[in-house]
């Protein structure tokens, strides 16, 4: 008797410490962390999505900042660091579509594209075909400077606060990819 009591003590008690020590979110299976740092500066999980086409979920979106915010504009031009995470979830997206989509996203969102073009071009150099389970980081710094980690590798960098104002309207823009994605990624999903 005491063995059982003892037990169902100590699950009672398990049962109401465990959700205090779990932290971030999961979706489709993913964990995602609910703190990361950039830099020297610890950003917090503001949202996260899943970009979804014709039925299918393509990979998970999640948004980190300096302090949340539900608001877009907010997010895109306040000062500080910031990470955008991708988690790849169908089995193989190709490069092709990977910079289509980049290239939509930009023509749909940005006002001055031609001064962005070169550098777009360099960052659509970046990419590869991408399988589940692959994770892609931008993390965009105060300096200007966006970098792109594909699994934990550096496939490089581009400068320019207009460059990052233009890719982070890829999701959070007045034209998203996602609409769902976007509302997300701001805290509303």
């Amino acid at each position: 008797m005491k063995c059982w009591k003892l037990s169902w003590g100590l699950s009672l008690m398990a049962g109401l410490v465990m959700p205090l020590m779990v932290h971030g979110m999961e979706i489709e299976g993913v964990h995602i962390a609910d703190k990361v740092v950039v830099g020297e500066q610890t950003l917090v999980f503001n949202g996260a999505g899943v970009r979804s086409k014709f039925f299918f979920d393509i990979y998970i979106g999640a948004l980190y900042l300096p302090s949340k915010t539900k608001s877009a504009t907010a997010a895109m031009s306040s000062k500080g660091h910031k990470r955008v995470l991708m988690h790849f979830l169908y089995d193989e997206v190709s490069k092709d579509k990977l910079v289509n989509g980049w290239n939509a996203g930009f023509e749909k969102n940005s006002k001055n594209l031609a001064e962005l073009q070169a550098r777009l071009n360099q960052f659509n150099n970046f990419f590869q075909d991408m399988k589940k389970g692959d994770v892609v980081i931008f993390d965009f710094t105060d300096n200007g400077k966006t970098t792109v980690m594909i699994n934990d590798q550096v496939a490089g960098s581009i400068e320019g606060v207009d460059f990052q104002q233009a890719l982070l309207a890829v999701w959070l823009g007045e034209d998203p990819a996602d609409d769902d994605l976007k509302e997300g990624m701001l805290g509303g999903g």
